[in-house]
Parts: C-alpha cells; sequence; structure tokens
C-alpha cells in the first residue's frame, strides 16, 4: 500500500531522515508500521530540530516539500492566493499516486487536501481531525468548512473521519477516536500521592495565549497566597514566556515556579509521576493528551470543559473542570487538597480512565482502519 500523508505539521530535515513535532511522528510511526510506501505532502524548515521532535521510521518514504502560507495579513494573504494553486496540485498529484489517503485537519494543508480528496472518490481514505469537534464551539472559517466537507457523505466518500469524543447527530462516516502515548508495558505501579508533603502542580505544552499557562500561574499564586506548600513546574516554549517570566519576577514567585523550557519525553514522564495535579486552562483542545499522559500515571488533571475533556474527566470525578474564575477555582482546589480521601479516590479513577487507552489498543484500531 502507498500511503499518501497531507498535513500541515513543520517537518525538518537531518541527513535522511525527516523531523517533526514527536507526539505527531509517534502516532504516524504506527501507522507507517503496516504500509510499504509513504508520501508526505508538508512545508520543510530550514530551522534545526528541537528536543520535542522525531524522525519518521520507514524505509521507502517520499517527502514533497510545499511552502507554509496563513492568511493573517494583506501580504500573507496575496502570498497565499499565489501559492495555493501550487500547493494542491502537488497535493493532488501525490493523492492520485496513492492507495490511501490520510488528511491530518484542521490546518491550512487539511482545507486543501479536504478540498483535493472529493476528486477520489472511490479511494480509501481516512482523516485525523485532531480539534475540537464540538459544533457549538467558536472556531475559524477554515475549520468550520473542513468539518463541513468531512461529514457531507455527498463530497466525501469512501472516507472515515476519526473525532475525539462522542456527539450526536454525526454522519455515518465520522468515528469517535482516541490517541495514546503509552504501552500495556508502561503500567507500572503509581506511587500515592501524599497531600501533606510538597503539592507540587505541572503544566505541559505551548506557552501561548491559547494554552493561557499566565492562568495557571496566577492560579498557584492565588494557592500560594492561601498557605499552600507547593511548587509549579512549567515545560515547554511559546511567545507567552517572557510575560511569564516578567510576572514570576514581579510577584517574587521564583522559589516556587520553574520555567523548564522544551523537555524530552521521558523529563515530562517523570514529571507527571511525581505531580500532584496537571494545570491546562486551555481555550481549545481536541484530545489533550497532556491530559491522559498525566492521568495515566494519577496525576489529578485541572482543565477546562473544552471538547471531550468533560468526558475525560467525568465532569469532576476524575479531575477537576475550572470555571475560568481565579477565586472560584482556587477554592475547588483547595478544598480538595484538605480532603486527602477524595484526592486519592480522584486520583485512582483518573489512572484507571487513562490506562484503557494504550498504544497497543491503538494499533489494533489502526489496522481495522487500513483494511477496512
Amino acid at each position: 500500500m502507498k500511503f499518501c500523508i497531507i498535513t500541515h505539521v513543520n517537518h525538518y530535515k537531518d541527513g535522511n531522515q525527516y523531523f517533526a513535532y514527536a507526539p505527531y511522528v509517534r502516532e504516524m510511526n504506527i501507522w507507517l508500521c503496516h504500509v510499504e510506501e509513504v508520501i508526505v505532502v508538508a512545508s520543510l524548515s530550514k530551522l534545526n530540530k528541537s528536543e520535542i521532535d522525531s524522525a519518521y521510521v520507514h524505509s521507502k518514504l517520499k517527502f514533497e516539500k510545499v511552502l507554509e502560507f496563513d492568511f493573517i495579513g494583506l501580504i500573507n494573504i496575496f502570498r497565499a492566493l499565489v501559492l495555493i494553486p501550487i500547493i494542491f496540485i502537488k497535493i493532488y498529484k501525490a493523492m492520485r499516486n496513492a492507495d490511501h489517503i490520510h488528511l491530518r485537519c484542521p490546518g491550512n494543508m487539511g482545507l486543501l487536501g479536504c478540498i483535493a480528496q472529493i476528486f477520489f472518490p472511490h479511494k480509501p481514505k481516512t482523516a485525523k481531525y485532531a480539534g475540537n469537534w464540538d459544533s457549538n464551539s467558536k472556531q475559524p472559517l477554515s475549520y468550520r468548512l473542513q468539518k463541513r466537507i468531512l461529514s457531507n457523505t455527498f463530497l466525501t466518500k469512501n472516507m472515515q473521519v476519526l473525532v475525539y469524543g462522542e456527539w450526536s447527530n454525526q454522519s455515518k462516516n465520522i468515528k469517535p477516536f482516541f490517541t495514546a502515548t503509552y504501552h500495556e508495558s508502561d503500567k507500572t505501579p503509581v506511587i500515592k500521592r501524599n497531600l501533606n508533603e510538597k503539592i507540587r502542580f505541572v503544566f505541559a505544552g505551548t506557552l501561548s495565549s491559547g494554552k493561557r499557562p499566565m492562568y495557571a500561574l496566577q492560579l498557584v499564586k492565588e494557592l500560594h497566597r492561601k498557605g499552600c506548600n507547593l511548587h509549579f513546574d512549567l515545560y515547554g516554549e511559546g511567545v507567552e514566556r517572557q510575560c511569564l517570566e516578567q510576572y514570576i519576577f514581579g510577584n517574587k514567585l521564583s522559589e516556587i515556579v520553574t520555567l523548564h523550557g522544551n523537555k524530552n519525553e521521558m523529563t515530562i514522564r517523570e514529571a507527571y509521576k511525581k505531580a500532584h495535579f496537571l494545570v491546562l486552562p486551555s481555550k481549545s483542545e481536541g484530545w489533550p493528551k497532556v491530559v491522559a499522559e498525566a492521568m495515566f500515571w494519577g496525576c489529578v488533571p485541572i482543565s477546562t470543559a473544552v471538547s471531550c475533556v468533560p468526558n475525560m474527566l467525568d465532569k469532576g470525578n476524575r479531575g477537576i473542570v475550572l470555571s475560568m474564575e481565579i477565586n472560584i477555582d482556587a477554592d475547588k482546589i483547595y478544598q480538595l487538597l484538605n480532603n486527602e480521601e477524595i484526592y486519592l479516590e480522584m486520583s485512582q479513577k483518573a489512572e484507571n480512565w487513562s490506562r484503557n487507552y494504550t498504544l497497543d489498543s491503538f494499533e489494533m484500531a489502526i489496522k481495522k482502519l487500513l483494511l477496512t
């Protein structure tokens, strides 16, 4: 089988290997275990790979380079209008030469892929919609267009669309799906946390306004003000770093807050094992991997009610659902810190739920998709 991937994820080349964001690549490598040839249509950066990138593992991988584009600002709009026909032709040719078409959505490349796949109604296709599938959520126009095309079975034929969460009134090609990070063999015993020790909070993700690390920092500050003995570790990089550094300095929080930057998967795993809570006050998510990963190690998630998160947290039985009101959220966490029995029960429920979703079950599900 010749497998074609259309993705907005930026790539880097080092020698004969192609690297990209590690969680995405780790997932794609599972798909690639079951195909003979691969065509990747994506952008290629001249920057060096970072610690959070991984390489594709496949002996017959062909990379079709396209230039990145967006519609932010007048100059970029004109540039996009020039680039889109060129990129569309590359996508079309790659799809024509493939036996199976795989789209990564949402994104600008995903939108072009959604349109191009209409011309191949008889080819088997899959689309992974990694964003929020909730039709009531506020989303960019390009995202809404992708969702409409993918769920329209007149335009989109012979495709299985994988979405996070279960949603009512969906077309027959929309399939609830999941993702995973750990294997069955990773199910080692979890050390129970003690609430009498220093309470450790962790944030893992891009330091961007969309992930709202500043709210997480303000929440921890409020708990510190209430007298909690705590430490907050933030993992990731992004445009918000300078603001966070200024806030930490201005509020004299340097003794209880550490900005670690980007770290590899094993470092993050060890952080989850030690932390009492993961904080993710994100504006939008699909299936937030960091939430499922933290839960796997008994780390109680504190997150916003976006996408399938309320289901993941069982509406507050496996974690804390944020209201995005500092005083209310801080009080909710503070109350839990004063009830170790409920905390430990919540931690156990989080662990039990997350350990249903392993890479072993994920690979079995992918095999079934490719054979359908």
